[in-house]
């Protein structure tokens, strides 16, 4: 054992890591069950038309996701978007005139919301965007 680590410090190390793989075993399997891999990355023109197939085939929860991924919008102008789209209205404005934001990783979104006492936001945040179940993202938060 090395000098200075002590056996909590080592096994507070090995929960985290197994938390880890867990967790990201779970978004893998999670994904394949659902059909989702990666999204392409689509020209502004073939996005309208993924989004409308994927609404198409009832899954406007992907759609949420790819135009949030391409765009950079929130989950609120997203989901009005898709919702907007599956009533037959073209998306406004156009996906070709918005300009993606550079977004923070998850992680760090999580453990801003932690970091300011609202644990249970960051918890609601983890399923969201990962589709774990409610104890998975309570770990995942946790080990943050």
């Amino acid at each position: 054992m090395p000098m200075g680590i002590s056996v909590m410090e080592l096994l507070a190390i090995g929960i985290f890591l197994v938390g880890a793989i867990a967790i990201t075993m779970s978004v893998v399997i999670n994904r394949r069950r659902a059909g989702i891999t990666k999204a392409p990355p689509y020209a502004p023109e073939e996005l309208d038309g993924a989004l409308r197939e994927l609404i198409r085939r009832d899954r406007k929860i992907q759609a949420i996701k790819l135009l949030r991924e391409h765009t950079g919008m929130g989950l609120k102008q997203a989901k009005d978007a898709i919702d907007g789209l599956a009533a037959g209205r073209p998306l406004h404005p156009p996906v070709t005139q918005q300009h993606a934001p550079p977004q923070e990783d998850l992680a760090t979104r999580v453990r801003r919301l932690k970091e300011s006492g609202r644990t249970e936001q960051a918890v609601f945040l983890v399923r969201g965007e990962t589709g774990m179940d409610e104890a998975g993202a309570t770990l995942f938060v946790d080990s943050l």
